[in-house]
């Protein structure tokens, strides 16, 4: 039996999970989930194990957002890793600082006997056309600096792609399928047989879709007007651009979908339909670069918990081939369910991302080919 620990600090919280691996099965035994800032990584992490482990840790699994040129697979940790993560924190400071705490702190807890691996949110992408891939700049100077589009969420849209392959066996490797992870980040993908096509997300985590407190895609001219007209220093609009944007920057009132949904206010209303506006420019533009979907699967906090989100976003693809079944997609509250009609052509799911079980899934897959 092999215990896997997973840890996965994200932008607005933190969950650590344990799972027990034996006879080619992988299974859940204790998670939990905290508020970013729910306390120190050591204290947080001892009391975890003392109240839930019951044997000795033997491998540790950690999300880590960015890859960069380099990590296109996950890769066990050592100090070059742990450098290289460190030296990418610029293009993830609201990721890779925990993650590097983390990593810290496992180390502390468990010792160097004990096998850390850290799993990329951009390896999923790292095959993507280089059409996809690629910014509109000069090319000598994109190779040097590795300016190209890496994407982020791989781990969630990976998991979400394995659930959908589950759900439709009869589909070769899933066939055509658009990811909608949203949550305080948001991403798209389009996914053909397994292998991400595009993604919405960039260079960096500010990229593609309205989120939580990034502002996604904007013009690029608009930090230089920030820098020139405002006379904000660099590192006061990327913090703008981060952490006081998306729907806490339009609203002016909370970063919380949910808070916005009950609120009348026209504010908060714009940044929801704002929010709903540019994910449904996406998913058209996924269906064409697909040719079409087999399936449209939505995870993340708001995808499985925000009906009237999924509903905004999905209304009127009749033209494409999906017809949206209003009292499923109501009824369908953090739980995985059908939410498209049974004439529809693309199927419509809510699937419950269980990013923990990739993590630890993709560990092992490590472990073992040492």
């Amino acid at each position: 039996m092999t215990l896997v620990l997973t840890v996965n600090a994200g932008s607005s919280s933190l969950r650590l999970a344990l799972h027990r691996a034996q006879g080619g099965t992988l299974e859940a035994c204790a998670d939990v989930h905290h508020d970013r800032d729910a306390g120190p990584p050591a204290a947080l992490l001892h009391d975890f194990i003392a109240a839930h482990a019951g044997a000795p840790v033997d491998l540790v699994a950690h999300r880590v957002v960015h890859g960069g040129p380099r990590f296109g697979v996950p890769r066990r940790v050592d100090a070059g890793v742990e450098s290289e993560i460190e030296r990418l924190s610029a293009l993830a400071p609201l990721h890779h600082p925990a993650a590097l705490a983390w990593i810290r702190a496992c180390r502390d807890e468990f010792g160097d006997g004990v096998e850390q691996v850290a799993v990329f949110d951009t390896a999923f992408h790292a095959g993507m056309p280089a059409a996809a891939a690629s910014y509109a700049l000069p090319h000598a100077l994109a190779e040097r600096h590795g300016l190209r589009r890496y994407g982020f969420h791989g781990i969630a849209h990976r998991a979400l792609w394995s659930r959908w392959c589950a759900l439709r066996p009869d589909l070769p490797e899933g066939g055509r399928l658009v990811t909608l992870q949203l949550g305080a980040g948001c991403s798209a993908c389009a996914i053909e047989r397994g292998r991400s096509v595009d993604t919405s997300m960039g260079y960096s985590p500010l990229e593609g879709l309205m989120m939580a407190t990034r502002c996604g895609d904007i013009d690029p001219a608009l930090p230089i007007a920030l820098q020139r007209e405002a006379g904000l220093a660099p590192a006061e609009v990327e913090r703008l651009l981060a952490t006081q944007s998306g729907l806490l920057g339009v609203s002016g009132l909370s970063a919380d979908m949910r808070v916005l949904l009950a609120s009348d206010d026209a504010r908060s209303r714009l940044a929801v339909e704002m929010f709903c506006h540019r994910a449904r420019k996406v998913l058209g533009g996924y269906l064409a670069v697909l040719h079409g979907a087999d399936g449209i699967v939505f995870g993340g906090g708001i995808g499985e918990n925000a009906p009237a989100v999924r509903e905004h976003i999905l209304d009127g693809f009749e033209w494409a081939g999906l017809a949206l079944d209003a009292a499923a997609n109501a009824a369908c509250v953090g739980r995985e369910a059908c939410i498209s009609r049974p004439d529809s052509r693309i199927q419509a799911w809510v699937v419950p991302v269980d990013e923990a079980h990739e993590l630890a899934s993709q560990a092992l897959s490590v472990r073992n080919t040492a």
